[in-house]
């Protein structure tokens, strides 16, 4: 239970920090600098405790990697969606005036987008935190969180950026995003969280399953 719970606490200050940063922050630099800041620090404060997810297409694509045992899978996923909901519900109680518009984003670049940096996101995980050549380096945190920074820079005109299904879900409640509109992440989010899944095995030494390092250990 306790990475579940980890896993509920790492999503939620990421979703937070979307809502608030972007809300009340406005546009600019600062919206995806403080979310790849939060991600960062999260990912190093959960990782040695539930291998700081905090995404459906990142917990999708380490299980395919084989470093996250199947009885985790779901249960990862709900707390995620559970941490985003509640964060997107207080975000909208610490700012009742605030009335986003969902923006009107061609679907074909959305889709496009959302895919290549969830991928890239997925990939620099499995790379820089689950690779035995990689093991107990001190950068993995930054990698990661710099690659959801770059990714709302450079995708953020044609795209909302999210990268994330939990995500997703937190700016729809939030009316970032319109409901309609949902699928675009689920399906975009965790095919690119799978192929970079099924990427990694196919070009990493250790393709084959092996034990995690403590620090992505999925048992409790």
């Amino acid at each position: 239970m306790k990475k579940y719970v980890m896993e509920f606490i790492g999503t939620f200050f990421l979703v937070f920090t979307i809502g608030m940063s972007t809300l009340a922050g406005g546009d600019g630099v600062i919206p995806p600098l403080a979310i790849g800041s939060i991600l960062m620090v999260m990912i190093y404060a959960g990782g040695h405790i539930s291998g700081g997810h905090y995404n459906p297409a990142v917990t999708l694509g380490v299980w395919i990697r084989g470093q996250c045992e199947k009885k985790d899978v779901l249960p990862y996923m709900l707390f995620q969606v559970m941490g985003a909901v509640i964060a997107a519900g207080v975000v909208l109680y610490l700012l009742p005036s605030v009335e986003p518009q969902p923006r009107n984003l061609a679907l074909v670049p959305e889709l496009v987008a959302e895919f290549l940096f969830t991928f890239a996101l997925v990939f620099v995980v499995l790379n820089s935190a689950t690779s035995k050549d990689n093991s107990g380096n001190s950068f993995y945190g930054l990698a990661i969180g710099f690659t959801v920074l770059a990714g709302a820079f450079a995708v953020g005109g044609v795209a909302s950026a999210a990268f994330n299904p939990a995500v997703a879900v937190g700016i729809s409640i939030m009316g970032m995003s319109a409901w309609s509109k949902i699928w675009v992440y689920l399906v975009a989010n965790l095919l690119g969280g799978a192929v970079a899944g099924a990427a990694f095995r196919g070009l990493a030494p250790e393709a084959a399953p092996a034990p995690a390092p403590p620090r992505l250990r999925t048992n409790s």
